[in-house]
């Protein structure tokens, strides 16, 4: 049995289905007002790795989509409709037909967006240096 979201897990993954960008999720439900972009990033994919978060967004997605009466198919359907409509123009236009054909790969699960958080150097970033002072010396 999965154990409960905290309240700012729930409002994540509730702003994630609401804005569908990850970072704008942590942003609205964690104090991320003094944190880099690249670290509120590398936060909010933590929480996507969590498995009680996906689940729960997994869940609100299916709502959502029930609640709009969305299945696959539909969308796969209407993006068809749109190549075709990109292929069959009386000047086909290439872009839109390859747009709906990426649109259904993604859907589909044969796409997957993938990113990777480098430094300047190209090098992967490490986490912060945790360090404790007291009484103003550093300790570590």
């Amino acid at each position: 049995m999965s154990r409960p979201l905290t309240v700012k897990m729930e409002k994540f993954a509730q702003a994630l289905v609401k804005t569908g960008n990850q970072s704008e999720a942590y942003r609205e439900a964690y104090n991320a007002l003094k944190m880099k972009p690249e670290t509120v990033h590398r936060a909010a994919h933590e929480l996507m790795q969590n498995p009680n978060v996906a689940a729960r967004i997994a869940e609100l997605r299916a709502a959502a989509a029930k609640r709009n009466e969305i299945t696959v198919d539909d969308l796969v359907a209407e993006l068809e409709e749109a190549r075709q409509a990109g292929l069959g123009a009386t000047s086909p236009q290439a872009a839109a037909a390859v747009a709906a054909t990426m649109g259904k790969a993604k859907i589909l699960g044969f796409l997957i967006d993938k990113g990777e958080i480098t430094g300047k150097d190209g090098t992967p970033l490490q986490p912060p240096e945790l360090v404790i002072v007291i009484d103003g010396k550093r300790t570590a």
